[in-house]
């Protein structure tokens, strides 16, 4: 008996300070999920998880790996199970558009989805990254009308980001992306839809001059979530007149951002951006407001 005590003891000691497994495991349980490659970074079942419990909601969020060549097959397999809805990350953002029943106005003009919500056996492609992407600037009091900008990466994130900011009033726009031709597609699709504006590809090989010259610097790749990735740019890129923006939210502290407050630029990390969509996602899905304070500092501890 104190044997089996002890080994209850033991297990309870070695569990996540917060764990994301459901909390009742009835037949009336709520699934939803995010669907990206690789995935087990994200702290998206964590965020929502977090949000389900404040609200009393019987509902639970998992982390679904799939592979570029198994997307449709899994978003069928998911309207199967009767999913509810879930995120979209790298690399799916602009691939699952063909896989749903509809998408919103914003989601066409974007081309690319970050939550899906299911209803009737239907599937809804949204974007959320745009909204939550601009409120930290917001928030800082950016002239966002004023401000050249810069933007590293030409997939899903940056296709949604840079609309925002478009849409904002950004009056020059200048995309770089290690393969050019990516970048070149995306300058090309914003300038039909802002012609009254500047956007621009230039290659990587120009990016350094580009960077320097923006008052507004954002990675939108996934450049330095992973331990040995290669510097972005070159330090002398980064000045105190900038804003600098990483949407990479782990680590907390990138080389990225860690190289522009070195040079005394102001900068702003990933996890404002996470939250800010993922709020915009849970309201979508259940009517609700997203428990933002309640959640932030867990993220923050777990990201520390």
């Amino acid at each position: 008996m104190k044997h089996r005590e002890r080994q209850r003891t033991m297990q309870k000691d070695n569990m996540p300070a917060e764990s994301t497994s459901p909390t009742s495991g009835s037949g009336s349980t709520r699934l939803y999920g995010i669907m990206g490659y690789p995935i087990g970074h994200s702290l998206s079942p964590l965020m929502h998880t977090l949000a389900f419990r404040h609200h009393g909601l019987d509902a639970v969020y998992v982390p679904f790996s799939v592979a570029p060549e198994d997307l449709a097959k899994a978003v069928a397999g998911a309207m199967a199970l009767g999913v509810a809805g879930f995120n979209v990350t790298i690399p799916h953002k602009e691939a699952i558009m063909a896989c749903l029943d509809e998408v919103t106005d914003e989601v066409r003009a974007i081309g690319a989805v970050n939550t899906v919500h299911a209803q009737d056996g239907r599937t809804t492609g949204y974007n959320t990254d745009g909204a939550g992407f601009l409120q930290p600037l917001q928030n800082l009091g950016a002239p966002l009308n004023e401000l050249a900008v810069c933007v590293l990466g030409a997939g899903g994130a940056a296709r949604a980001l840079a609309a925002a900011l478009l849409n904002a009033g950004c009056p020059q726009l200048v995309i770089t992306n290690r393969t050019h031709a990516r970048s070149e597609h995306l300058a090309a699709d914003l300038q039909k839809r802002f012609v009254a504006v500047e956007v621009r590809a230039v290659p990587m090989s120009d990016a350094a001059d580009a960077a320097r010259q923006s008052r507004l610097l954002v990675n939108a790749t996934s450049i330095g979530m992973h331990e040995g990735d290669e510097p972005l740019l070159p330090n002398r890129c980064f000045g105190p007149e900038q804003i600098v923006y990483d949407i990479v939210y782990r680590p907390l502290n990138t080389p990225f951002l860690q190289a522009a407050r070195a040079a005394g630029a102001t900068t702003i990390g990933g996890l404002d951006m996470l939250l800010g969509q993922g709020a915009a996602a849970f309201t979508i899905w259940t009517g609700l407001a997203f428990p933002l304070e309640a959640v932030r500092p867990a993220l923050e501890a777990r990201l520390d």
